[in-house]
């Protein structure tokens, strides 16, 4: 049976709302889009609800009229402004000697219980990046194997809880609810990459018009997350005070003149800012200049956070970069000169049926990629933002009910939290009895101390 899912990109310059119906068989038919102007956001955060609410449902409205149907619910993107990375893992005693799905869940759980995450913060992903079962490593995947110990390393991705409030007021703004949230980065490299490229080990980049978002993957999984706060308008600030012209004549200049090869020497006309009458001429290779210094700066920047990540070795398969600030002619021969003569290539959203001509740009990566996570889980196992384990041959239910989150709903609290529970089993569709809880502290501490020991 066929559903309906809205995915819902909530960049820094666009939002981007698409409808898409997903078969039994994970198919994808793209149905309806919108894209509108966003308002009410500043560097990927939200600084207006109800300007941000404003811009979301005018794109959603886009898009239920083209596709004729309404949906209540999304899958929304989240910008890496204001979040946090980290690395754990956990161990667990397999009793039957073979790896369960529910020992893999235990496994996950038990990473995120020895994590060291501030109150303030919430988890938005937790990602395994290797398994270990006895002493064999790098499982690709354990689950059927037999083992007496279960081990995992899990790259955690959290944000400040007052930020996905907000994101999900917004959304709640426009007239639909929240199911689930992704990084934006994290879509885009679904969009993007393939498998040969996550296997040997890559960085994404996806350059937008305020941010720029890297993720970098090895083993298969994200290893490394991070955000830069800069964007192809920033460009465009920097033309306008160079040329001193008002901030719409530098975007038309940057759109219909930037580049980064061999400059020219001819001259344009252009308005003076506050004084729109009169005009004076400004040479090309100004233009070039100025455009060359910002774009190289970022490049160096995001190379810096490459080389940060301790994983720049790892990187078979070098940079990938998307976004609408990758299309600047010449950006490509740049970026091989500034991250080091690593192969670099430039991507745009993976075909699918039904994909509107505008939404091949690179700049729509991060929603389309939004539109493959909802099909399926995008890595073998996962825990989302609802502290849900996903894993790749999950299977949904028409008849289960969404999850929607208030500001009032009580988010369960993960083991790592004060309260210090036993790890949390959350039921993802499988049959499996539910255990009592057992009474008393100490019952369970010893029965965690059992599990790990």
């Amino acid at each position: 049976m066929s559903r309906t899912v809205l995915a819902i990109d909530i960049g820094s310059t666009k939002i981007c709302a698409i409808i898409a119906e997903i078969g039994s068989d994970k198919s994808i038919s793209i149905t309806g889009a919108g894209v509108c102007k966003a308002q009410g956001l500043k560097r990927g955060s939200i600084t207006n609800i109800e300007l941000a609410s404003k811009s979301i449902r005018t794109a959603l409205n886009d898009a239920k009229r083209v596709s004729g149907t309404e949906v209540k619910n999304a899958i929304v993107s989240i910008s890496g402004a204001y979040t946090k990375s980290l690395n754990s893992s956990g161990i667990v005693n397999i009793q039957n000697k073979e790896v369960s799905f529910k020992e893999i869940e235990r496994v996950m759980q038990a990473s995120l219980y020895n994590a060291n995450i501030p109150n303030e913060y919430e988890v938005l992903h937790a990602l395994p990046y290797n398994f270990k079962v006895d002493d064999q490593d790098y499982i690709e995947d354990p689950l059927g194997m037999n083992a007496s110990r279960l081990e995992v390393d899990t790259h955690i991705v959290t944000t400040q809880k007052s930020n996905l409030n907000n994101l999900r007021k917004a959304v709640r703004g426009a007239g639909v609810e929240v199911d689930n949230i992704v990084l934006a980065g994290y879509a885009s490299s679904i969009a993007t990459l393939n498998s040969d490229e996550k296997e040997l080990g890559v960085a994404l980049i996806d350059m937008g018009g305020n941010t720029s978002n890297i993720v970098i993957h090895s083993g298969n999984s994200i290893r490394y997350n991070d955000f830069l706060g800069v964007g192809s308008s920033h460009v465009t600030s920097d033309l306008s005070m160079a040329l001193h012209t008002p901030l719409n004549v530098a975007e038309s200049v940057k759109l219909t003149y930037g580049s980064l090869l061999a400059p020219s020497n001819d001259l344009i006309e252009l308005p003076i800012i506050g004084n729109e009458s009169a005009t004076h001429e400004v040479s090309l290779e100004v233009v070039h200049n100025v455009i060359y210094a910002r774009v190289e700066e970022t490049l160096m920047i995001l190379a810096q956070f490459i080389e940060n990540s301790g994983l720049k070795d790892k990187m078979g398969a070098g940079v990938v970069l998307t976004g609408g600030f990758s299309q600047m002619e010449g950006i490509r021969e740049l970026a091989i000169a500034t991250f080091g003569s690593v192969p670099v290539r430039l991507a745009k959203p993976k075909e699918m049926h039904g994909l509107f001509d505008n939404l091949r740009s690179p700049e729509y990566s991060s929603a389309i990629g939004l539109v493959i996570y909802a099909a399926s889980a995008y890595t073998l196992y996962e825990i989302d933002v609802n502290r849900r384990v996903r894993h790749s041959n999950e299977v949904f239910e028409e008849q289960q009910p969404s999850i929607n989150l208030r500001e009032d709903t009580q988010i369960p609290t993960p083991p790592f939290e004060q309260d210090k529970q036993a790890p949390m089993m959350i039921n993802i569709g499988l049959k499996k009895e539910k255990k009592k809880d057992e009474a008393g502290a100490f019952s369970k501490f010893w029965n965690w101390a059992t599990q790990l020991f």
